[in-house]
C-alpha cells in the first residue's frame, strides 16, 4: 500500500490547523549515559499522517480494539520525531538530521533543539543516516541548498545509498513516493564526495555498529551504540510506532516500502530486544522515544522511560 499524495497533503493541512490552535512542537529532551558516551535525544517536532497510511492493510476488526486500548485514533497519527545526538571525546554525532522546513509544517525544529543544548551545526562532526526518507534526511541542507552541517562527514548503508541514487527509483517507487526519491537524490548528491558507505555488522565508529533492519526501506539500518556492557539501539523506523508495531509486529504496515520484509524484520527485532533487555531509541516512539521492549502474552509492549 502506498500513501496517495492527496492523503498526505490532507494530513499536512490538519497539522497546520493544529498549529493554529496552539498545538506546537517543543524541543523535548532526554539524556542517557553509557559510560563516557553522552547521548541526548532531541526533538525535530512531529508529523501528522492519515491513519490509513499505516492501518489500511490490517484486519480492521482486530485493529480497532488495539487502537482503542492505546488511545490511538484510527484516523490521524501524530508521531514525534526523535533525533539522537552522541558526544564522545572530540566527536559530536547525529543519527539522522530531521525533516528540515520543506516536508511537514510542524517538524524541522532540530536546530532549535540542538541550540538548547549549546550545540551548533558547526559542532557536528559526523552524521549517520538510518535511511533516506524525508523526515530523516531533508534537514541536510540550508536555505541556500548548502550542507547545513559544514564540518560533518556522512555515513549511510551501501544498499540504501544505491537504492536512492539509482535514477530508476524515481519511476519505480510509485507516484505517491516519487517526491521522496527526487528529494533524496538531490540532497545526497550534494554530499557525494563526503559520504562513506557501510555494511551490515560493520563497526562504523568506535562503539557504533550497523544492524541491517530492512523493509521499511531497502537498506534501512539500525545502529547499536555500545560502551562496555551497556548498549542502546537507535531504531530509526524499523519499529515505527508504540502501538500496533508492538502489539502485532507481524502485521503488514502501509508505511513500509517492502511490507512483508519489514514485518519479518520487526518481529525478529522485537524478539531480540525483549530477550536481551536492550534499551532503545525510536524515531517515532512516544515521548522522547527512549525505553524498552517487553514481551507480553500475545505480543510486545513499549515501556517508555520517564
Amino acid at each position: 500500500m502506498t500513501l496517495p499524495r492527496r492523503q498526505f497533503l490532507a494530513g499536512s493541512a490538519a497539522l497546520t490547523a493544529g498549529a493554529a490552535l496552539g498545538l506546537h512542537s517543543s524541543p523535548s529532551h532526554a539524556q542517557l549515559a553509557l559510560g563516557d558516551f553522552k547521548i541526548d535525544v532531541v526533538s525535530d517536532g512531529s508529523l501528522t499522517l492519515p491513519g490509513s497510511f499505516i492501518f489500511d492493510p490490517m484486519p480492521q476488526d482486530e485493529l480497532l480494539p488495539i487502537l482503542e486500548k492505546h488511545g490511538q485514533s484510527a484516523e490521524v497519527l501524530t508521531p514525534p520525531c526523535n533525533v539522537t545526538l552522541l558526544r564522545h571525546g572530540d566527536r559530536t554525532v547525529l543519527f539522522d538530521v530531521g525533516a528540515g522546513p520543506d516536508f511537514s509544517p510542524n517538524s524541522g525544529i532540530l536546530l532549535d533543539s540542538l541550540d538548547a543544548l549549546g550545540v551548533s551545526p558547526d559542532d557536528v562532526t559526523d552524521i549517520i543516516f538510518t535511511h533516506a526518507h524525508p523526515d530523516h534526511l531533508w534537514g541536510l541542507l540550508d536555505d541556500f541548498d548548502d550542507p547545513l552541517f559544514p564540518e560533518a562527514s556522512y555515513m549511510i548503508g551501501k544498499t540504501e545509498w544505491e537504492y536512492w541514487m539509482n535514477p530508476n527509483t524515481i519511476t519505480d517507487i510509485g507516484e505517491a513516493r516519487a517526491s521522496f526519491a527526487v528529494g533524496a537524490q538531490r540532497r545526497l548528491s550534494m554530499i557525494e564526495d563526503q559520504i562513506r558507505l557501510f555494511e551490515d555488522g560493520e563497526e562504523i565508529m568506535t562503539g557504533i555498529a550497523a544492524r541491517a533492519t530492512v523493509g521499511h526501506t531497502p537498506g534501512h539500518m539500525a545502529l547499536e551504540i555500545r560502551n562496555g556492557s551497556e548498549s542502546v539501539m537507535v531504531l530509526g523506523d524499523s519499529i515505527g510506532n508504540d502501538h500496533i508495531a508492538f502489539a502485532r509486529p507481524g502485521w503488514i504496515s502501509g508505511s513500509d516500502q517492502d511490507p512483508e520484509t519489514a514485518a519479518a524484520t520487526r518481529s525478529s527485532l522485537m524478539d531480540q530486544l525483549s530477550h536481551e533487555k536492550t534499551r532503545v531509541i525510536g524515531y517515532h516512539l512516544t515521548g522522547n522515544g527512549t525505553g524498552y521492549v517487553d514481551k507480553t502474552s500475545d505480543g510486545y509492549a513499549f515501556v517508555a522511560e520517564a
